[in-house]
């Protein structure tokens, strides 16, 4: 199958990292250009080094280059702020470039590759949430497709130092873009988000606390459920696991509990505990927010790549 050009904006952690994945692992994309503002960052000196054409310019170099012409995909792995600029430019440019956001801009549809990318194949632009939204979303539709869910709460906990400054500049945004996503991806009438920058010397793994309320239901259902999708997300993030057995609480009906935004509440309380590995392409194996981040986006882009490659009759 013919393999699509692509370029990446950013040339961060996270820019880098799936700059690596694409040279070294992917069967349908092909690594043509990559764009950052500092001409002295590592990202840029790596893709130079791999043999990736290069300008530090921003999208407007981008746009200049030679290479633009054939490019079919954007991953923009810069800030929310910078995609809205980013993504204009692009499309005033090129009309059917495909852009995949790795900011939480979410201009296009929330995309998690294990819930809903069979429905997003044909977007201009998808937006890949957040590491966390990656991380926890798939547990709360886990539970989703066997209860209904009246309320889910994530709490990540990633490492201060895999943490860039796209990533810290983003932070309000994450718990805003996180929060919907739970709700319009995962199914949860009411969602919340909390991120943790974990300073502890040596950096800790990502971790991820996933809380769900839902209506009375087969907790072996639940719990077939949840690790149905842990492994649908191990096949293209291998460093995924749950660190233990689902958790369950039942809330009988005369002891209700009060919650914000969605009232009293009886039901099934479903706790669920996750780590995430990185592969250790860029940063370190302890930064599995990278890892999730990135693997998302080039699965996603894969199967648009693919979805393409068919509508066109390309085999070569």
């Amino acid at each position: 199958m013919r393999k699509r050009n692509v370029a990446i904006i950013g040339s961060g952690n996270i820019g880098t990292d799936l700059m690596i994945k694409i040279l070294r692992h992917s069967e349908h994309l092909k690594m043509a250009v990559m764009v950052g503002i500092d001409p002295e960052s590592d990202g840029l000196a790596r893709a130079r080094r791999m043999g990736v054409a290069t300008t530090h310019e921003g999208v407007g170099g981008l746009m200049q280059m030679a290479e633009f012409a054939d490019i079919d995909f954007v991953f923009d792995a810069t800030s929310a702020g910078a995609h809205v600029k980013n993504d204009a430019a692009l499309r005033e440019a090129k009309p059917g470039i495909r852009v995949i956001d790795l900011t939480p801009a979410a201009i296009g549809p929330y995309c998690v590759p294990v819930v809903n990318l069979e429905s997003n194949l044909q977007q201009g632009n998808v937006n890949m949430v957040t590491c966390g939204g990656q991380a926890t979303i798939p547990m709360v539709a886990a539970v989703s497709r066997v209860a209904k869910v009246h309320y889910a709460e994530i709490i990540a906990s990633i490492a201060s130092k895999s943490a860039g400054p796209g990533t810290r500049a983003n932070i309000d945004e994450f718990t805003e873009t996180t929060s919907l996503a739970i709700e319009q991806v995962g199914g949860a009438a009411k969602g919340k988000a909390i991120i943790i920058l974990n300073p502890a010397e040596p950096p800790l793994m990502m971790r991820d606390t996933v809380y769900v309320l839902s209506e009375a239901a087969s907790q072996d259902e639940i719990e077939a459920s949840v690790n149905e999708m842990a492994a649908a997300v191990q096949a293209y993030v291998p460093g995924y696991r749950l660190k233990q057995q689902v958790q369950f609480e039942v809330i009988p009906d005369d002891k209700p509990v009060n919650l914000p935004g969605v009232g009293r509440f009886s039901g099934l309380k479903t706790a669920i505990y996750i780590e995430v590995e990185g592969a250790a392409h860029y940063l370190p194996a302890y930064a599995g927010n990278l890892d999730i981040m990135t693997s998302a986006a080039l699965k996603t882009a894969e199967k648009m790549a693919q979805a393409m490659n068919a509508a066109a009759g390309d085999k070569a």
